[in-house]
């Protein structure tokens, strides 16, 4: 069993490191599966991911909080809403549109559905205002 998700952990993070530059594929969804298959396959790739300069802290965050940053949210969405409006413009087979429409359409709802901070960050925030 630790091979399968050892391919699995590589499967993902090449799609992820696809992710990163090919606008519609995401990234985040990608990465987080990969390391949920490293931690279960591979050690030593978990702990590249985690150590990871770029790919580290939202992991971290992630696994010990289940938040993904704001940023990542905005990023994501942009590059899947310029995809959805390249696909509109060139896809001419209406089925393939609209499942790609619907994959980007879960695939956003889920990511938001996150939360974006801690809940101590959150009341942290909440009581260091100062006025």
């Amino acid at each position: 069993m630790k091979y399968v998700y050892l391919v699995i952990a590589y499967l993902a993070l090449a799609i992820a490191f696809l992710g990163v530059v090919l606008p519609g594929l995401p990234a985040t969804e990608f990465f987080l599966l990969a390391a949920w298959a490293a931690g279960k396959g591979s050690p030593r790739l978990h702990r590249w991911m985690i150590n990871h300069k770029r790919i580290g802290p939202p992991l971290k965050n992630w696994q010990q909080h289940g938040i993904i940053s704001v940023k990542t949210k905005l990023l994501a969405s942009i590059s899947m809403l310029l995809a959805a409006v390249f696909l509109y413009l060139k896809v001419t087979h209406l089925p393939s549109l609209i499942f790609c429409l619907a994959g980007m359409s879960l695939g956003i709802f889920w990511l938001w559905s996150r939360p974006s901070q801690s809940d101590s960050t959150t009341i942290h925030l909440l009581f260091a205002h100062k006025d």
